[in-house]
């Protein structure tokens, strides 16, 4: 028999006969090894114990103690044993797809009654019954006809039509996790019994059409998350909770901010509450651009076809677009518009204007631009994912030669201003030069050379992801974590060569001839909504106190404290924090539990001895004592907490 030779992770060697599987190599090295093993990565590929090896490759052996591996083949076990005790306890249901997803799974079914969580428990119960049988895990190559044929006499539309539907002509895998069966590519572990139990959960049910078709079948998926250990299940579900108790839908109905209603899905209405903190960070952001040399301007959100058109926009990007159509009387034609998309196009016409010198370079143009783009019902989500939004968006119109200066001011300027909100490390990826471009070699040297040395100018670490950038130039991308470990990707700074010359867009050089500028696009929140939905979520509502539209309530005690609490109030509204009186008839115990729910920072309570001593009972949000301070001294401090950051 021919031979083959395995080259393990230290580097060494041996030889085997060609065919040999994984299970038999761990069986060779040792018989604990044997008993650990899960799966195999073979030349880079993850692969099954039981599928044999034809060719000289590098193989390493997962136990689960390879996290990676371990929870891929956990979730994907655990999808075809859901599948199992679905089909066990209602056998009349039809099964379809179930792949893995992060930190689990969904199957999808086709059943005339919809799923209960009563039900989720029963398939939990019936799920861990099969676990502890430990049946075998095997694997056979079949032929097409034989498995649509197989599928057709089990009365399983779906997976016929998935067969159908798979590309070429080569043999299917098969795989058997005791005596049920189901199409998959695999790996898989050996038998039931290697998942663990108690570390997996039914998370949910939810509608999905068949292959995402509207027109299909609407199918019942039922998700499930796993894990290695007990622990992780654990944690992973103290995590969600944690998360369910940041929502900042939840914390902007309790706090009063915004809404969302069907008449304007996707687009938000702001109430004073929330307004009061919008304008706040947008205040904010106008005076640190200010000071970073930024000239702000305004374009129209409405905007001819034309331009649309010429900027290539029309053609990639038209079925995320509101097109409108009038009739233009004095021209006697309709006329084609849309609601801008981007503030991109816009910002080059007001380049154009006017004969521009290298002198004038860099030239930053910023604009808090109301944009408007088309996303899927289905996928809006609060202020995170909306159709009408606002971007902090800026673009610097310079010379090749400038592009690492404005790039290594920029992440100065996003590294203080994620800073003042409260993210104090953030990541940066690198995007390069994908296959289809635009601009010569030597023009996206210079410009991943540029933005490579900015980073490093300012850190060492940064991702490269090869490919990626845009056609028409490199990017960054900038990507927070929050207070409890998600990742959001805000920031962008993107160089383009593209638009410019598509936009007829140059300056005079100082050989007296016609350049193209290089267009930087950039913003550092992305766009006020969803970042100040993250803000939310990081401080679960409990903002910055320069942040908070409340900054201070002035309840009274008893009625008779009503003139002193609004003269509290005149105090510090005088010394610029937002301070508001609660005069209700209403025990004070009462007032401090909804103000504290309405993530008020600072409550003072005005009785007859504060009125005595000119005096406040200052109670800070999450903390039980209060204490009593001169209202003077108060006064002071709070309006040095009121003061933004870039102000102090």
């Amino acid at each position: 028999m021919a031979q083959i030779s395995l080259t393990f992770p230290d580097g060494n060697a041996r030889s085997y006969d060609a065919g040999i599987t994984p299970a038999a190599i761990a069986a060779d090295i040792s018989t604990s090894l044997a008993k650990k093993a899960i799966s195999a990565t073979v030349d880079g590929q993850h692969w099954d114990l039981q599928w044999p090896i034809e060719r000289d490759a590098e193989i390493s052996i997962h136990t689960m103690k390879d996290e990676v591996q371990a929870n891929e083949l956990i979730r994907h076990d655990l999808a075809h044993v859901m599948a199992r005790a679905v089909q066990e306890i209602w056998p009349d249901v039809k099964v379809t797809i179930g792949p893995v997803i992060e930190n689990g799974w969904y199957y999808d079914f086709d059943r005339a009654e919809p799923f209960t969580p009563e039900d989720l428990g029963l398939i939990e119960k019936k799920m861990k019954e099969i676990i502890n049988l430990r049946d075998e895990v095997r694997t056979e190559i079949w032929e097409r006809a034989r498995a649509i044929k197989h599928y057709e006499d089990a009365g399983e539309p779906f997976k016929v039509e998935l067969i159908e539907a798979i590309p070429g002509d080569e043999p299917l895998r098969m795989y058997w996790h005791g005596h049920w069966q189901d199409l998959c590519r695999g790996p898989h572990l050996q038998h039931t019994g290697q998942l663990p139990a108690d570390a997996f959960k039914l998370m949910s049910v939810a509608g999905a059409y068949w292959r995402g078709d509207s027109k299909r079948p609407m199918l019942q998926r039922i998700y499930g998350v796993a894990f290695t250990g007990k622990e992780k299940l654990k944690a992973y579900l103290t995590f969600l909770e944690e998360a369910e108790k940041r929502d900042h839908r939840r914390l902007g109905r309790e706090m009063q901010l915004f809404h969302f209603q069907e008449e304007a899905p996707g687009m938000v209405f702001w109430h004073p509450n929330g307004w009061t903190i919008y304008r706040a960070l947008e205040d904010y952001m106008r005076r640190k651009l200010t000071k970073a040399g930024y000239q702000e301007i305004k374009t129209p959100q409405v905007v001819d076809r034309k331009l649309w058109e010429a900027s290539g926009h029309w053609d990639k990007y038209r079925e995320n677009m509101y097109i409108t159509e009038i009739d233009e009387e004095h021209a006697n034609e309709k006329r084609t518009n849309a609601l801008k998309p981007m503030n991109c196009p816009c910002h080059v016409q007001i380049f154009n204007q006017g004969l521009k010198s290298y002198r004038d370079l860099p030239l930053r143009l910023a604009e808090f631009g109301s944009c408007h783009r088309y996303e899927a019902h289905g996928a809006l989500h609060g202020l995170m994912r909306v159709r009408g939004f606002t971007q902090d968006d800026a673009h610097i119109f310079c010379t090749e030669d400038q592009i690492e200066e404005e790039t290594s001011k920029f992440i100065d300027l996003l590294s203080d201003i994620y800073r003042d909100a409260g993210f104090s490390s953030f990541d940066i990826k690198l995007s390069t030069r994908p296959e289809v471009r635009v601009g010569s070699d030597e023009v996206w040297d210079k410009a991943e050379e540029a933005l490579e040395k900015a980073i490093l100018s300012v850190r060492n670490d940064y991702e490269v992801d090869p490919g990626e950038g845009a056609f028409y130039g490199p990017k960054l991308d900038f990507k927070l974590t929050d207070a409890i470990g998600r990742e959001w990707q805000c920031g962008t700074f993107q160089a383009d060569f593209n638009l410019p010359d598509r936009l007829d867009a140059s300056y005079i050089g100082a050989d007296g001839e016609k350049h193209r500028p290089v267009m930087l696009h950039r913003a550092i929140l992305g766009s006020f909504e969803r970042f100040l939905g993250i803000m939310l979520e990081n401080y679960s509502g409990k903002l910055p106190f320069w942040l908070a539209p409340h900054q201070v309530v002035v309840a009274s005690i008893v009625t008779e404290a009503n003139d002193y609490a609004q003269k509290v109030v005149d105090t510090l509204t005088a010394a610029g924090i937002r301070a508001e009186a609660d005069l209700r008839n209403e025990k004070i115990n009462y007032k401090v539990r909804e103000h504290s729910v309405g993530k008020v920072p600072v409550i003072l309570a005005c009785g007859m001895k504060e009125i005595e001593n000119d005096t406040v009972s200052v109670r800070r949000l999450g903390q039980k004592q209060t204490s009593v301070e001169p209202l003077d001294t108060v006064t002071i401090e709070l309006a040095r907490e009121a003061t933004p950051p870039d102000l102090l």
